[in-house]
């Protein structure tokens, strides 16, 4: 094999697929795109069967060997720029990477470095691997934890059916002003933009569906408390407007600051603490793109995340009641 090409996906015909034409067993077998398909069976080395190049006609018998090859490419507008990764996992399918707070996942306008893209890119190149940077979904600036990057066109079609089908579940810890409306709940309210200001998201009528499950895993005297959430859907800042909805926003979060507790002491006290959204990206569940294995990831707080959580558990009773 070239190595103009990157690992093989292989499928092995069972008695399913005999007598089956190789097209309909790739699109309904192993889920291959209509456009996917097509790129394959134009190189040279995409569609083998028992080591063969094959066509889209040929029909399998039961024990052939079909392997599909992508040609490599790589993410020649994205400038490599050296960064200290936390790697989670990593094979020749996928990288999964625990984001630090700070960082936006894929340059934008007028942003082209210091961007997780930046490093991960670099990273590969030292590798000496051809990736082009393909985020299965992304996380705020200021949202910490795991993020999702296929490295070839097959693994990111099948997670990004994972998600649109909600397969993947997505776990977050949020520290969060007040207490929610019940131990345990959901929000189902939808989320649209605000035509003043298109960059942030509202709970509005004429929103998009929009549903979020937390729980809460401790209630501080101080007046905050710490959720674990969990998302049916994923629209933009959904955490972050869902929450302050509910009368409990993020810690830290000021582009949704609430008045009502942004000149209180308590939030005084922990601004001091932390800079930014008090939200992490906990765990990631999903079926391997290839192999169909269950994975089941997780990232620890990051250091400012604990240094809240000593904050919280240390600070006075009622401070949420007391001005600056």
């Amino acid at each position: 094999m070239s190595e103009r090409y990157y690992a093989p996906v292989v499928h092995v015909a069972d008695a399913k697929d005999a007598g089956r034409m190789l097209r309909d067993v790739m699109r309904d077998r192993l889920g291959v795109s209509r456009r996917l398909f097509v790129r394959l069976k134009q190189s040279e080395e995409g569609l083998t069967i028992n080591g063969e190049r094959a066509y889209p006609s040929y029909r399998l018998a039961e024990g052939d060997i079909v392997e599909f090859r992508m040609e490599q490419e790589t993410s020649e507008d994205i400038y490599p720029q050296p960064m200290e990764l936390d790697i989670v996992f990593e094979d020749e399918h996928l990288l999964v990477l625990n984001k630090p707070a700070g960082i936006i996942v894929h340059p934008t306008t007028g942003h082209y470095m210091n961007t997780l893209a930046n490093g991960v890119v670099h990273y590969w190149r030292e590798k000496g691997e051809m990736c082009r940077f393909r985020p299965v979904h992304r996380l705020d600036e200021d949202t910490s934890g795991l993020v999702i990057v296929a490295k070839h066109p097959y693994a990111h079609q099948q997670l990004s059916v994972q998600m649109m089908e909600g397969a993947v579940e997505k776990k977050y810890r949020a520290y969060v002003y007040g207490r929610p409306p019940a131990d345990e709940g959901e929000v189902n309210a939808p989320i649209g933009r605000i035509p003043e200001d298109p960059h942030r998201r509202a709970v509005r009528e004429d929103g998009a569906p929009s549903l979020t499950f937390y729980q809460v895993a401790a209630a501080y005297p101080c007046g905050a408390s710490a959720l674990d959430i969990r998302l049916g859907t994923g629209r933009t800042h959904q955490i972050r407007v869902h929450l302050g909805s509910v009368g409990c926003p993020l810690i830290g979060d000021a582009y949704y600051a609430d008045p009502a507790w942004e000149h209180t002491e308590l939030a005084r006290r922990l601004n001091a603490v932390i800079g930014r959204q008090a939200l992490h990206a906990s765990l990631l569940a999903f079926r391997h793109p290839v192999t169909g294995e269950p994975m089941a990831l997780q990232a620890s707080l990051p250091a400012d995340l604990r240094a809240l959580e000593d904050e919280l558990s240390a600070l006075p009773a009622h401070l949420e009641s007391t001005t600056t």
